[in-house]
C-alpha cells in the first residue's frame, strides 16, 4: 500500500492549550479519509498542518514519503477546499478555475483545456462564462472543487466544504463528492463534525477527541464496534449499559452499547425467546420525525434507553398515543457490543 500522508507524533499547542496531541496517522493513496469530531477536537488543526497553514509544535508530516514539515504551503502537492468557496466574484467561472494555473505560468491553451476538463468533471461544462453570483450554493461548491482539481494535486483537503449548504443539497453533494473522488482517484482528507456525513462518504474515519484520535476504522467498524464511550456516543446514537444495569439486564459486567435501531418496542409484557433480550419499562417521550419515531423509555432496571422504529405502518397519532404506556424493549443479544474491547 502506497502512503500519501504520514503523520508522526504530530503536536500543536497555542499557548497553554494543546490543540493536537501526539497524532500518528497514515493515509493511503486514493483513500477517502474523514477527520470527524466536535468543535475544538483538533481535526481542523491537523488539516491545516497538512496543508502547511499551521506549523506543528513538534512531530513530522510526510507527503508521498517526503518530509514536508518545514515546506511552505505553495510547495506542497496538496490543494484545499474551504466552506466559504473563496471564489473571485469579478471573474467568470472558467477564469476562477484557471487562476491557479495562470499563477504557475501554464500556457494559455493548456490551462484553458485543463480548466474545461475540470469543469466537465464536476458537471459544469456549460457554466464557464457565468459569474459566481449567478450560481447556486451547490454549483459554487463544485466550481471550488474544479479549481482545486485542475492543479492535479496528490491530496485534496476539504475543510467542512458542505457546511454552508441546506440539508437536501448537502446530502446530494455527499454522493457527488464520493463519486467524484472515485473517478479522479485522488486522496481526499475531509473534515466534518457531521457523523452521518462521515459514515456516508468515507473509506475510513478518524474520530477526534480532545486533540487525539480516539478510534480509526471503516464506517462499519466505527459504528458497530466503538472502542470508547466517546465514540459510541458521538457517532450516531448509542445506549450505554454499565455497572448494575448491565449486570441486571445482560447478566454481564463492563460497558455495553446497544444501538436504538436494533431495539423493538412491544406493548405490554413480552417474554424473550431464543437469543432475544427483554427489558420492561414505560415510554416517557415520543419524538415523531416523519420516517421514524424515537421512543425514550425509562426501564424498571433503572436506565433510560432510546429505541427507533420506522413508521412503515403507524401514523403520528398512533405513535404519540403510546406515551406513558408500559412496554417491553426487545433486542438480539448479538447486538450487545462491548465498548473498548
Amino acid at each position: 500500500m502506497s502512503i500519501a500522508i504520514r503523520l508522526r507524533q504530530l503536536r500543536k499547542t497555542f499557548g497553554d492549550v494543546v490543540a493536537v496531541d501526539s497524532v500518528d496517522l497514515d493515509v493511503a493513496d486514493g483513500e477517502f479519509l474523514t477527520l470527524l469530531g466536535p468543535s475544538g477536537s483538533g481535526k481542523t488543526t491537523v488539516l491545516r498542518m497538512i496543508a502547511g497553514f499551521e506549523q506543528p509544535t513538534s512531530g513530522t508530516i510526510e507527503l508521498a514519503g517526503v518530509d514536508v514539515t518545514e515546506v511552505p504551503p505553495y510547495n506542497r502537492d496538496v490543494n484545499t477546499v474551504f466552506q466559504d468557496y473563496a471564489l473571485f466574484p469579478h471573474m467568470d467561472v472558467l477564469s476562477n478555475v484557471e487562476y491557479g494555473l495562470k499563477v504557475k505560468k501554464v500556457p494559455k491553451a493548456e490551462r484553458r483545456q485543463r480548466a474545461e476538463e475540470a469543469l466537465a468533471s464536476v458537471r459544469l461544462a456549460d457554466y464557464g462564462s457565468r459569474k459566481p453570483s449567478q450560481l447556486s450554493g451547490g454549483q459554487r461548491q463544485r466550481v471550488a472543487l474544479a479549481r482545486a482539481l485542475v492543479n492535479r494535486p496528490r491530496v485534496l483537503l476539504l475543510d467542512e466544504p458542505l457546511g454552508a449548504l441546506d440539508l437536501k443539497l448537502r446530502e446530494q453533494m455527499q454522493v457527488e463528492l464520493k463519486e467524484l473522488q472515485r473517478a479522479v482517484g485522488i486522496t481526499f482528507v475531509f473534515v466534518t463534525h457531521d457523523q452521518e456525513e462521515a459514515l456516508t462518504m468515507s473509506d475510513r474515519i478518524a474520530v477526534f477527541d480532545a486533540g487525539r484520535i480516539a478510534q480509526i476504522g471503516t464506517p462499519v467498524e466505527i459504528y458497530e464496534h466503538p472502542q470508547t464511550p466517546f465514540v459510541a456516543g458521538f457517532v450516531g446514537v448509542s445506549n450505554l449499559l454499565e455497572a448494575g444495569v448491565a449486570a441486571t439486564l445482560l447478566g454481564r459486567q463492563g460497558l455495553w452499547s446497544v444501538r436504538p435501531e436494533k431495539i423493538r418496542v412491544m406493548l405490554g409484557s413480552v417474554s424473550p425467546e431464543g437469543n432475544e433480550r427483554a427489558a420492561a419499562g414505560v415510554i416517557r417521550e415520543v419524538v415523531y420525525v416523519g420516517m421514524s419515531t424515537r421512543f425514550i423509555v425509562d426501564l424498571d432496571a433503572g436506565a433510560t434507553l432510546i429505541a427507533v422504529q420506522q413508521n412503515s405502518h403507524a401514523t403520528s397519532s398512533e405513535v404519540n398515543a403510546m406515551r406513558g404506556q408500559r412496554v417491553t424493549l426487545m433486542w438480539n443479544t448479538e447486538h450487545e457490543i462491548p465498548v473498548g474491547s
